[in-house]
């Protein structure tokens, strides 16, 4: 039986954060019930939504204001997903050709949009 190597279907992504939003990151994290090992999922979730959206160059574009990065942070994601971030990528940078780093305003953006996200659906009472 020749089965794969569960290592080799997982790939390691680091991108830098601004310290505060590393904090809002773990702690959301947790909240949502994940252990700070379950991040990587999180975060790996945060990019799929991310990429359902069809605005989504223009979102990472947008991050283009965010600046302190500071803290480096790593994520280990499924290598399928590695590759949609890189067509991704593709697609953005012709979008916009000027953008550098782009993986990681992807990655940042992600993790923004579903903070954003959750903080909306936070504030919503239901009778």
């Amino acid at each position: 039986m020749n089965r794969e190597n569960p290592t080799m279907s997982k790939v390691k992504v680091t991108f830098v954060l601004p310290e505060t939003l590393q904090r809002d990151l773990k702690e959301q994290v947790v909240k949502d019930g994940y252990d700070l090992k379950g991040k990587s999922r999180w975060v790996g979730e945060a990019i799929k939504m991310l990429l359902m959206n069809q605005n989504y160059p223009d979102l990472v574009k947008l991050s283009d204001e965010m600046n302190g990065f500071e803290k480096q942070e790593s994520v280990i994601l499924d290598r399928p997903l590695k590759i949609e971030i890189a067509d991704a990528a593709l697609t953005i940078r012709k979008k916009y050709p000027a953008l550098e780093g782009i993986q990681s305003r992807i990655v940042r953006t992600a993790i923004v949009q579903r903070l954003l996200r959750q903080e909306k659906l936070s504030h919503l009472t239901f009778n």
